[in-house]
């Protein structure tokens, strides 16, 4: 059973830096593609960031620039670190898993997730 279980949220003030973990197991081969999204009370997922076996790393609009996603496939753990945060950055963060490859791996369709972990970011 492919687990994912995500860390390192909390609170921040805007302008600060936090770093996400998401620690993926009970898989046998892959995943092709990877994932952060998040969402916001009263408004729909998005699409953060990605990564997978052909793709180096997609990213939201709103996060280029700030936002790094990487893989370290020898620790089976994704992490995202958010830096120049804003109030807009707000939202619970979710990982996710699947077993299709994409080149935009924000595009692809994802077989298993996280049970999130909070942003919160203060102005």
């Amino acid at each position: 059973q492919v687990r994912l279980v995500e860390s390192g949220g909390g609170s921040v003030q805007g302008g600060g830096s936090l770093r996400l973990s998401c620690e993926v197991s009970g898989y046998g081969y892959g995943p092709y593609c990877m994932g952060w999204f998040r969402q916001a009370p009263g408004k729909e997922r998005e699409g953060v960031a990605g990564i997978g076996i052909y793709d180096r790393g997609s990213y939201g609009d709103s996060v280029k620039g700030r936002f790094t996603i990487s893989k370290d496939n020898a620790k089976n753990t994704l992490s995202l670190q958010m830096n120049s945060l804003t109030p807009e950055d707000t939202a619970m963060y979710y990982c996710a898993a699947g077993w299709t490859a994409y080149s935009n791996c924000l595009r692809a369709d994802y077989n298993y997730w996280g049970q999130g972990t909070q942003v919160t970011v203060s102005s």
